[in-house]
């Protein structure tokens, strides 16, 4: 492939991640925001619900933030009751997030909002095409991962 090449598909690239980013953010914020949780509380509630239990340690590191990011949102969904904190029995320095029974359902809701909102792309396609487009992200995302971690050693 050409320099030329490449350069044109690096262009394209980086406008449509650009561009799918931007739309897909803007579309998810004005989907779960009228809930009175932003993106990102709704993405903290995800991994939460998803572990089960975890450490705003755990958190900053897998939304590759400083902590005091994190705090600052745990402290605001701690305020709205969505989360609960609970210090570990034998180092009271560590604290583990769970959900509430209110975080759960305003998670349950807000998760249905956007399952519905990513399926109603998701239909655009053929079933081979999703399938296809999938593989390929997160191929690409394994890359990125990789490229991450040869960049830190």
């Amino acid at each position: 492939m050409s320099n030329q090449d490449i350069g044109s598909l690096v262009n394209r690239y980086i406008a449509v991640s650009f561009s799918v980013t931007k739309k897909a953010e803007a579309l998810i914020k004005g989907t779960i925001e009228s809930d009175e949780l932003t993106c990102d509380q709704h993405y903290m509630l995800r991994y939460i619900n998803n572990k089960g239990s975890c450490t705003s340690t755990e958190l900053a590191e897998a939304f590759e933030v400083k902590k005091s990011a994190i705090t600052a949102i745990i402290n605001r969904l701690y305020d709205k009751g969505l989360i609960v904190r609970t210090r570990d029995d034998n180092d009271r320095r560590v604290v583990y997030l769970t959900l509430t029974d209110q975080g759960k359902g305003l998670f349950d809701e807000t998760e249905d909002k956007v399952h519905k909102l990513v399926e109603s792309f998701i239909e655009r396609f053929d079933e081979q095409e999703i399938k296809q487009f999938i593989e390929t992200y997160e191929k690409l995302n394994q890359v990125l991962i990789e490229a991450k971690d040869n960049m830190e050693e």
